[in-house]
């Protein structure tokens, strides 16, 4: 089957103790609704809080967002509730006419990022978009590097779970979010690919994310992040200049995240 133009588009937002940065999160979430709202789509959305001990609950629920809970600790548990839980809200619009957009508790979404999804709807399955780092938190050789090998109009294909669109219709058929406490981003792509999703990417709509080093899970892109500051450290010259450096490796482990 082709695919066909989202009507509805669920939107995902696990969340592990992001106090600090939740709300601007779901205020950047609240204008890209309101601009599909005033496109004809209709958004479910879901704010998972994944074992918060901090008032990331509190700050959610100045939002008009719905909220669930997980026990689970781990995101791709947070992901997948939240995703089952706004699909049963969408039960009569036909699945190959719903989207599913992820993003991160750490993240602002750009204004038109879901009406950016219904246009990928029309010629893909999963949409693979790209993020970039907070400059305020990146050394200014991090940021040099940073534009340096990220060229407007050439996205990497790197998969983030912050800039993640997929139709729903491909997403049940790989079997949805598994169970893992990271890197489940990249797994699911994998066997939407293996199914044969069509997956585009695309830097149209680039999600702004954290540029801190020290993130929720072991890998993913604060540990990138963190890893590409020590080799930049280690390849620069006494008096201060950088020596090459390749930076073409994957945003993550063990796969491009």
């Amino acid at each position: 089957m082709s695919p066909a133009e989202a009507e509805a588009i669920v939107v995902v937002v696990p969340v592990r103790d992001e106090q600090l940065l939740l709300e601007k999160c779901l205020s950047a979430l609240a204008a890209a609704v309101t601009a599909a709202s005033n496109a004809g789509i209709r958004t479910e959305v879901r704010v998972v809080l994944d074992r918060c001990t901090d008032a990331s609950g509190q700050i959610a629920a100045a939002f008009p967002f719905p909220t669930l809970t997980s026990d689970a600790g781990r995101v791709g548990v947070a992901r997948a509730i939240g995703v089952s839980d706004a699909l049963q809200a969408l039960a009569g619009i036909p699945i190959d006419r719903v989207w599913i957009a992820n993003t991160d508790a750490d993240s602002r979404v750009p204004t038109g990022w879901l009406t950016h999804f219904r246009t990928i709807s029309r010629i893909a399955d999963v949409c693979v978009g790209t993020v970039r780092p907070d400059f305020d938190d990146l050394s200014p050789a991090q940021r040099a590097l940073w534009l340096r090998t990220h060229p407007f109009g050439e996205p990497n294909g790197h998969v983030h779970g912050a800039n993640l669109g997929v139709s729903a219709r491909a997403y049940l058929a790989a079997g949805g979010f598994a169970a893992l406490g990271e890197h489940e981003d990249v797994d699911l792509v994998a066997r939407c690919r293996n199914h044969g999703a069509v997956v585009v990417a695309s830097d149209v709509a680039e999600v702004l994310t954290s540029g801190r080093r020290t993130g929720r899970t072991p890998g993913g892109y604060a540990r990138y992040l963190r890893e590409q500051a020590a080799d930049l450290a280690l390849h620069a010259s006494p008096g201060g200049v950088l020596t090459a450096l390749d930076d073409s490796r994957p945003c993550g482990a063990p796969a491009a995240s």
